[in-house]
């Protein structure tokens, strides 16, 4: 059985981490992978965001549709914590992921009853869903930080899901936009594919 590993969750204060900072390779005590263990498998390759342009857009079935430049979203509170991510291929990384929870973004923005799922999506086309009850009820981050240094454009930039529990699949890079919608069936790239909806890491990644 696959697991994500999880160590505590730490609340950061604005000013704790310099702007520019450099990888670590331990956190308290723990061996981190490296951002260069990654394996480039994007559908297009890596996605270059114009950080002056950007905005998150935060919109469907909410009460308070917003739309977030990169700083913005960088204003609510950040957090940390380890999080090994398993991909289907075979091979996996465990990192210092610092973010803000999607929770917060999703408490802002005011769900509406009828929404039950929410849909990630990225500039390449690239999306994927989850179940809003999995984000309201976990700590889940929108990492823009990986072992102590901003997400290359590879690994993301600027924004990039943390998505314990599943699999490598499910955690979209380069977001921009998040939709709140009614349809707990919605199909994204790779479930359109034949992988499972969930990408639960206990279960197998192919429906």
């Amino acid at each position: 059985m696959l697991l994500a590993i999880v160590i505590s969750l730490d609340i950061l204060p604005p000013s704790s981490i310099p702007l520019d900072s450099v990888e670590v390779t331990e956190y308290q005590g723990q061996k981190l992978s490296s951002v260069d263990d990654f394996h480039e498998n994007s559908i297009k390759g890596p996605q270059y965001v114009n950080i002056t342009s950007y905005h998150l857009e935060v919109d469907g079935l909410v009460a308070n549709p917003k739309n977030y430049t990169y700083d913005q979203v960088k204003d609510f509170q950040s957090y940390q914590k380890v999080v090994k991510l398993d991909c289907v291929e075979g091979w996996s990384v465990n990192i210092l992921w610092q973010g803000v929870l999607v929770k917060d973004i999703l408490n802002e923005v005011k769900p509406l009853p009828t929404a039950n799922t929410v849909i990630f999506y990225a500039p390449d086309g690239y999306s994927t869903s989850f179940p809003l009850e999995y984000l309201q009820n976990n700590q889940i981050l929108m990492a823009y930080k990986m072992n102590n240094a901003t997400l290359p454009p590879e690994r993301g930039f600027p924004f990039q899901l943390v998505a314990e529990s599943k699999w490598g699949y499910k955690w979209i890079k380069w977001i921009n936009r998040i939709e709140l919608s009614d349809n707990p069936n919605y199909q994204g790239y790779w479930e359109s594919r034949g992988y499972s909806l969930s990408g639960n890491l206990n279960d197998s990644f192919l429906k």
